[in-house]
């Protein structure tokens, strides 16, 4: 994940993607199409200290623990989270850089007043 590195985030609407951001991106919306990892993220980052055990977080899902620890493994493999192991638990944190670069991607700030950026035939 390159630019999650470098901190370059030029919006959709300004320039386009190269193949190596568009590549990095996809693999982020792709962990983010899940509705348990979505909300697993947003757990994550909202839990107080911006950082969460897996014990506080996998109570609030119907799931084995395996498949919670699954769905953690897509968002830290698509450079949404990170973690550390604490003692016999791990605690997850969300990678700032990486929500950025998401909202960064969609803003659309730059649209003329009155232009929605999307094409009508």
């Amino acid at each position: 994940m390159s630019n999650l590195k470098s901190g370059c985030c030029s919006p959709l609407v300004r320039e386009p993607l190269s193949s190596e951001w568009a590549t990095d991106l996809a693999a982020m919306f792709k962990a983010l199409a899940d509705p348990v990892r979505l909300r697993l993220l947003s757990l994550v980052a909202s839990h107080e200290g911006g950082e969460a055990c897996v014990c506080d977080i996998s109570p609030s899902f119907d799931l084995s623990q395996p498949t919670i620890s699954h769905h953690l493994k897509v968002l830290r493999s698509a450079g949404l989270l990170d973690c550390e192991r604490r003692g016999t638990w791990v605690y997850y944190w969300v990678i700032p850089g990486a929500l950025q670069q998401l909202s960064s991607v969609l803003e659309a700030s730059s649209l003329g007043a009155g232009d929605t950026g999307l094409v009508t035939a």
